[in-house]
């Protein structure tokens, strides 16, 4: 093989080199797009949970503070003290919806891990190629 060809097939292979790499990392942006897509709507899943959650104990604030009124009234423990058991139950729901919801929106729920690790992999794969 003379030297123009040899330089011929490794430009050729520096040029497609170059179009794999670019079509790796406009396949990656689409798979890191697609994450976090999937990630936002998951945190905003969560946002909805945490609003459920504090309507959910405003609703119990009032209806605990009405026992206590109720309570306080008739001191007879008729209607007040089921007011007072449907509000301490609408609190508990209300603080199970709260940490639910927080729990989705922590940062580590987030990363795009399936990214991060596909990238991992096309490093050690572009880098083997190299050598």
């Amino acid at each position: 093989m003379n030297n123009n060809q040899e330089s011929r097939g490794l430009a050729t292979l520096v040029s497609d080199l170059a179009k794999q790499v670019t079509t790796l990392l406009q396949t990656e942006s689409r798979l890191l797009r697609a994450e976090m897509t999937e990630k936002i709507n998951k945190a905003g899943a969560g946002a909805a949970e945490v609003l459920a959650g504090a309507i959910c104990l405003l609703a119990a604030l009032m209806v605990l503070l009405q026992a206590l009124v109720i309570a306080l009234a008739s001191a007879g423990l008729g209607a007040g003290w089921s007011s007072l058991l449907v509000g301490i139950i609408v609190a508990v729901l209300g603080v199970i919806l709260l940490r639910s919801g927080t729990k989705s929106m922590a940062p580590s729920e987030l990363t795009p891990d399936r990214t991060q690790d596909q990238l991992k992999r096309d490093a050690r794969v572009i880098k083997d190629q190299m050598r």
